[in-house]
């Protein structure tokens, strides 16, 4: 199906991507692809003292890694500086806009005494009324001018906003507002309209802090006697302070949580939910389902609140059942980022093996960092040992005799399988008169340094005989020359 509808994403490069401005970008990914349509990506990069080409090669990344693959551009604002100043003069000659010489300073000045006065400012139209001499003669005297659009004395402006509904402003309400700087660089609201005109935008779809921007746009279209396009606006993204999403909630970008081990499916079907909700209420969504159902009119008017333990738990269930051919390398790229290579140094972490090490521990991790984090022990025999799990496991003095005994009867186990392992261990603990938990507990902290990980004997299997025997040893003779305290500490 292919339809007209075009809608575009408009990052500006002052700063990363962040959750905010990524669920933007799949809302109108989304809409497209759900009606045929094409999404174009312009960077506005028109503040040249903030904007920056490496946070541009960030944004088009972050955009990529989350699959969000626009149809047009990128398309940069700052190449069409002409187009904008263009527009502007041509409004000017149309009596829609006006040449303003009030300087910074100025504004300011009056801005300072009407808060001091506690009463609202607007711009009180000082350059509105002047005549074309008066003009003529402030340019005569250096005098650099900025352009203001003529904002209508009476009137409302209204529209219908997919997510919001009716909208309506006084334009009593509205300042006459800046569209060129003196500097001869556009303000926001010129920009976006000149670009979504020639770009034959038709949705406009973005954060509800543009509500207040609408009005004046849609006066521009109606000055520039061309269509308008439909606008929807949606709702903020709040922290669990029911805050405005800061840093202080923890990461805001997308290449941070990508850092931080989350997938990329698992970020875009939570930020797909932050303000929308599919038919059937679930929480895991795949990328082609929410195509085929998604809908603006079904975006909630409410903030969402951004939970990072719902992430971290979504995260968990696409770790869960992503593909082991898939996670594979992605484990790779994170154990050689932590100086882990492969495995271990020696070789006896072969490519199956680590295979099934990866297989073993993904039910359990909740990000792609638990590899060569909680997991480094089986990836490596430089790990620490829980303090926690030490004073629960091995307090006892006879810990150490068992956990030696069992490493000489691991050493013998043929054959060293998942039935062999378990039927030695629960052997030796019937001789000794212990149950088998308290060996399994010991042993289970003496291999991978914690007190929780998966089944003993499948953590033998994927750590190896050699590796299993020397590990046991080793903890039974650190219990007994510290008298069963000196790894409370670490290493």
């Amino acid at each position: 199906m292919v339809s007209d509808i075009r809608v575009r994403f408009a990052p500006s490069p002052t700063g990363y991507l962040h959750v905010g401005g990524a669920r933007t970008a799949l809302y109108n990914w989304l809409f497209a692809r759900h009606a045929g349509g094409l999404m174009i990506l312009r960077i506005e990069d028109t503040d040249v003292d903030r904007s920056k080409p490496e946070l541009t090669t960030a944004i088009l990344e972050s955009l990529e890694w989350l699959g969000l693959k626009w149809d047009e551009g990128p398309i940069y604002q700052s190449e069409r500086l002409d187009r904008y100043r263009a527009m502007a003069l041509n409004l000017e000659r149309a009596g829609r806009a006006y040449p303003c010489f009030c300087t910074p300073a100025e504004l300011q000045t009056k801005r300072a005494k009407a808060e001091s006065e506690r009463r609202p400012w607007k711009y009180d139209g000082t350059c509105r009324a002047l005549t074309e001499a008066d003009r003529e003669r402030l340019r005569a005297e250096g005098k650099l001018a900025a352009v203001r659009f003529r904002v209508p004395d009476s009137g409302v402006t209204t529209f219908e906003d997919i997510v919001f509904g009716h909208i309506e402003v006084d334009h009593r309400d509205l300042e006459d507002f800046v569209l060129l700087r003196s500097d001869g660089h556009p303000t926001y609201h010129l920009g976006v309209v000149a670009d979504d005109l020639d770009l034959r935008i038709t949705h406009v779809i973005r954060g509800a802090d543009h509500i207040s921007n609408t009005p004046k746009q849609i006066l521009m279209y109606q000055a520039l006697e061309a269509p308008t396009p439909i606008f929807a606006h949606l709702p903020l993204i709040l922290g669990p302070d029911k805050q405005r999403l800061s840093k202080r909630h923890g990461a805001t970008s997308v290449g941070a949580y990508r850092e931080q081990g989350v997938l990329p499916e698992a970020l875009v079907n939570f930020l797909a939910l932050l303000g929308w909700t599919p038919r059937g209420q679930k929480e895991i969504v795949a990328i082609e389902e929410m195509i085929r159902s998604f809908d603006l009119a079904a975006v909630s008017k409410s903030n969402a609140v951004f939970d990072l333990e719902k992430l971290a738990w979504m995260n968990s269930e696409y770790l869960r059942s992503l593909p082991v051919e898939r996670l594979l390398p992605l484990v790779k790229q994170e154990l050689s980022g932590a100086g882990l290579a492969m495995g271990f140094k020696d070789g006896e972490q072969t490519e199956e093996k680590l295979r099934q090490t990866v297989f073993l521990l993904q039910s359990r991790a909740r990000t792609l960092k638990d590899f060569p984090g909680a997991f480094r022990a089986f990836f490596t025999d430089d790990f620490a040992f829980d303090p926690e799990a030490v004073k629960k496991y091995w307090k006892d003095a006879a810990v150490a005799i068992l956990l030696d005994e069992l490493a000489g009867r691991m050493a013998a186990t043929e054959p060293f399988d998942l039935a062999g392992t378990e039927r030695t261990l629960r052997t030796l603990a019937e001789e000794k008169g212990v149950k088998a938990g308290v060996l399994i507990n010991a042993a289970r902290v003496a291999l991978t340094g914690q007190g929780v990980a998966p089944g003993l004997f499948d953590v033998m299997l994927v750590l190896g005989r050699n590796r299993v025997v020397s590990r046991l040893r080793q903890a039974a003779d650190r219990l007994r020359s510290s008298e069963g305290h000196g790894l409370s500490q670490g290493n």
